[in-house]
């Protein structure tokens, strides 16, 4: 661990959810969200980001032809205090029967019990959409089934479906996340059957469940694919979906049925069955 970090505050009163949707395609899963501001911490240096949002927003109005409300401010932060505070901040959440704690919290008895240390990149299950696919996978997954997780982050779907007893594998085109979600995974117990970093472009098996809790862009990219590896009479769980999506991904997967759909503040999440 690092002894400092980045901390990079972005306020916009009309771009709000456009930034929001930039920043997780730069792989970012762990921000902090206040009403028209954006939390980002990173060890890395977050400067080339500040400037991608600041072009971004600029290029942005002047083509919608707006006011550009956007300012950004980047500074860097003690890691120690950072850790701290969050510990204090960060408690355990109830999911149905998945409890999900930090380490340092005692167990729950009669619970699925999943530990996940809050990290500055990744995201420890308190988003909506992490919290949407959890709720979900208790309903769909079962015990012996095939199951993939599409962009896995700090692994804690993937660790869930493991502790349900599905066969896992799991992918994310940032090493780091793979790497942190093998860490996660011998923390909890489990194992993945197969773990890569990259894509599913070319992936010829096919599963029983398929979850993707990644942006609605990157879903779009991959729909084809997603389609592809699901098994006939399995379900696809896709999560990390602003509203303003919504109509465009069941059009886009209306050749599926859909089975379910959760609203979570901003974000959607949605099942579907092949």
């Amino acid at each position: 661990m690092k002894d400092k970090f980045y901390e990079l505050s972005v306020k916009s009163s009309n771009l709000y959810d456009e930034i929001l949707e930039l920043i997780f395609s730069f792989g970012f899963t762990c921000v902090e969200e206040r009403e028209s501001e954006i939390i980002l911490r990173d060890e890395s240096d977050l400067s080339e980001v500040e400037w991608g949002i600041n072009e971004y927003a600029r290029r942005f109005c002047q083509v919608m032809n707006l006011p550009n409300t956007t300012k950004t401010t980047l500074s860097i932060k003690e890691n120690k205090d950072w850790i701290d505070e969050y510990k204090r901040a960060v408690k355990p959440i109830l999911l149905d029967k998945i409890y999900i704690r930090p380490s340092w919290e005692p167990p729950k008895a009669g619970v699925i019990d999943i530990i996940i240390d809050p990290a500055l990149a990744f995201g420890s299950g308190h988003h909506e959409s992490t919290s949407s696919c959890l709720l979900f996978l208790q309903k769909y997954a079962k015990s012996g089934q095939s199951a993939v997780d599409v962009g896995c982050g700090s692994g804690i779907l993937s660790i869930a479906l493991a502790k349900m007893g599905c066969v896992v594998d799991a992918c994310d085109t940032d090493e780091q996340a793979t790497l942190s979600a093998v860490s996660n995974a011998k923390l909890n117990g489990v194992s993945f059957n197969e773990i890569w970093t990259g894509s599913i472009l070319n992936v010829s098996k096919k599963y029983d469940i398929v979850v993707a809790n990644i942006i609605a862009d990157v879903i779009f990219m991959l729909q084809n694919d997603l389609k592809k590896i699901l098994n006939n009479g399995g379900y696809l769980v896709l999560s990390g979906i602003l509203q303003k999506y919504s109509e465009r991904i069941k059009e886009n997967f209306k050749d599926l049925t859909l089975v379910e759909q959760k609203e979570l503040n901003e974000w959607v999440s949605f099942v579907f069955k092949k």
